[in-house]
């Protein structure tokens, strides 16, 4: 998972730099904008599934997203999984 999002801020980025440092400041790098933001949160939806809204992160949180986004992600697929598994558990129940 980590490295699709990293291959997907190479790609919105257009440079490696993002790979080599996850913590750099992509908005005072000037590496992407907000607009930009909001397409790699929709290309993360198509990925992953996991719907992430542009309103649920502040500035801080979009300034070095790597590490921030694959946090959160991973949390929202841990729950999903969970809820999968309630899902199918409580179906099997007579």
């Amino acid at each position: 998972m980590e490295e699709k999002v990293l291959d997907l801020l190479v790609d919105l980025c257009g440079d490696e730099i993002v790979r080599e440092n996850p913590d750099i400041n992509l908005l005072d790098e000037e590496l992407i904008d907000s607009l930009d933001y909001t397409e790699l949160l929709v290309n993360i939806e198509e990925a992953f599934g996991i719907v992430m809204s542009p309103s649920e992160f502040t500035r801080e949180q979009m300034d070095t997203p790597a590490k921030k986004l694959l946090s959160r992600l991973e949390r929202d697929l841990n729950n999903e999984k969970k809820l999968k598994h309630f899902s199918l558990h409580w179906q099997a129940l007579p």
